[in-house]
């Protein structure tokens, strides 16, 4: 069914153009304004909406004419059906002028209506809406609890807000112990797990009050403890969807625990970014779970990220590499003091602190692409004698069934 969007001040015009539109059965209207919107709000809209056909009256062919413009500029492929209380031929003269090929006048017979609508979904179907959305997705996922993946997605969030020109949300996805809305002290009572309940249902009223303004930055958190909840991957396609139209970056905290949730985020990230700290069980658990991605196709995805790192620590990031086949992207100090402050004030690291600084640069690797290569250096699988070769999907299901 097609999306649709009315622009229409001439308020019965409107009501009898949707009451034909819904017998249809062919359009669902997303939203109707009662005004010409200025590009801004218009673009605001198309965004929250991504409409297919927009139905434009020509009361005021000017402002229509500026918003034809707009169109054309910012979201090629979406569709123009003008509408008018009479059918006047200069009107449909400017409007072939102005590129616009439909046009519906009341009575809206049902069989008038219903052709439009077929010439207007078949034109859909072979030139598509274009809605600017990001690419620019991240997921954080920590190797353990413990090794403070959470602390490097606010700070890698916050780092990239303040890169001109770039609007980024945090999403917390960790629903049994996401610890962002603490760290950043926030009071917002609503949550990711109102977000899911109403993601078929987002819009420019709705989004404003489930997140919160840190800064240069959105954040959506996890909410109180809620293990019984379950996200469904619409909810969170439809999630991710909106986002990806209103932020030019996402950054998403998760749990670790690979809930069926976190599969469909990174299956839609651009970098998975795997939070690893120089331990043995840390690391044990990383070369798991990056072998487990690797069988679902996602481990050309993966970077990692060392968290914690000693200068005098017995495992060296060359000897990670190695053990786990994929280059260590960045190293962050182990500043617990700074850490401890941060987490006192409600914020991220000091960024003048050499732990804030390299928070600053895993920023600035993300949006240049930087991977630095990898090495080869001595083995270090003999801290491992004791692990399985390799992890498959097959032994997880052996675990599951256990």
């Amino acid at each position: 069914m097609l999306r649709g969007l009315v622009i229409c001040p001439d308020a019965e015009l409107a009501e009898r153009l949707e009451m034909a539109l819904s017998e249809s059965h062919r359009v669902a209207v997303v939203r109707d304004l009662d005004r010409y919107p200025s590009e801004l709000e218009f673009m605001r809209f198309v965004r929250a909406h991504a409409p297919h056909v927009l139905f434009l009256s020509t009361e005021s062919l000017p402002k229509a004419m500026e918003l034809v413009k707009v169109v054309e500029k910012e979201t090629p492929g979406l569709q123009v059906v003008a509408v008018s209380r009479t059918t006047d031929p200069s009107l449909l003269l400017d409007l072939m002028r102005m590129g616009i090929r439909e046009f519906l006048s009341l009575p809206f017979a049902l069989q008038t209506v219903a052709e439009t609508l077929e010439r207007v979904e078949e034109s859909a179907r072979k030139r598509p809406s274009v809605v600017g959305a990001t690419d620019q997705m991240y997921s954080f996922l920590p190797s353990k609890q413990g090794v403070g993946a959470s602390t490097v997605a606010l700070n890698a969030a916050v780092s990239l807000s303040q890169h001109p020109g770039m609007e980024v949300l945090l999403i917390d996805m960790d629903l049994t112990s996401g610890i962002l809305g603490f760290m950043l002290k926030l009071n917002n009572a609503h949550s990711v797990v109102e977000a899911a309940e109403n993601a078929h249902q987002l819009d420019e009223t709705l989004w404003p009050q489930l997140v919160t303004r840190v800064k240069e930055m959105d954040v959506l958190h996890s909410g109180r403890l809620n293990p019984d909840f379950r996200i469904e991957s619409s909810q969170i396609r439809h999630l991710l969807e909106f986002a990806r139209r209103h932020y030019q970056a996402i950054c998403v905290d998760l749990s670790g625990n690979l809930e069926r949730y976190s599969l469909e985020i990174m299956h839609e990230s651009k970098r998975i970014f795997l939070v690893v700290t120089p331990e043995i069980p840390s690391l044990h658990l990383a070369r798991e779970k990056y072998n487990f991605l690797c069988n679902l196709e996602l481990g050309d995805r993966v970077s990692v990220l060392l968290n914690r790192a000693h200068k005098r620590s017995l495992v060296t990031p060359e000897q990670i590499e190695d053990l786990l086949g994929v280059p260590v992207m960045m190293s962050f100090a182990n500043d617990y003091q700074g850490v401890h402050r941060a987490l006192q004030n409600g914020r991220a690291v000091d960024p003048n602190t050499e732990l804030g600084r390299q928070f600053a640069g895993l920023g600035n690797n993300i949006l240049e692409k930087k991977l630095p290569e990898m090495d080869t250096r001595k083995r270090f699988v003999e801290y491992f004698s004791i692990l399985p070769a390799r992890y498959t999907v097959a032994d997880d299901r052996k675990k599951s069934a256990v």
